[in-house]
């Protein structure tokens, strides 16, 4: 299973849309084999899906993400956990174990907002 973290200095980004790196986890028998970071290349909002798509990822763990990236990844066929802060490879080990804390309900809808102001779900939540 291939598992990507939106990812920034170790940590899972609050911003899917707004991710510059991807960590990507390749995974065996639930222990994480490989791992690399790999560049967005500028890519935003849609396109990422596409990102993620073209390297052929079964999971993503993010903060927040807007309705139309969902549908994106749920049309990749891409599984969602959103709503995840924190380190990314204590995220990826706690999803191998079943562990992991996330929100399957995880909305961002106030785009343009430019979410610098912490209003995006007190940031911890995060928001495309």
């Amino acid at each position: 299973m291939r598992i990507a973290v939106t990812y920034e200095n170790g940590q899972i980004y609050q911003h899917f849309g707004h991710t510059e790196q991807f960590k990507v986890y390749d995974t065996e028998d639930g222990k994480i084999v490989a791992s690399k970071v790999v560049s967005t290349n500028g890519q935003g909002h849609g396109a990422l899906a596409g990102v993620l798509n073209a390297i052929q990822t079964d999971v993503l763990i993010c903060g927040g993400i807007g309705g139309g990236a969902q549908n994106a990844l749920a049309s990749a066929g891409i599984r969602l956990y959103g709503g995840v802060t924190g380190d990314a490879d204590a995220a990826v080990e706690a999803l191998l174990a079943g562990t992991l804390a996330y929100n399957p309900d995880m909305h961002c809808n106030h785009h343009g907002n430019g979410h610098h102001d912490g209003s995006c779900g007190g940031h911890g939540a995060g928001c495309l």
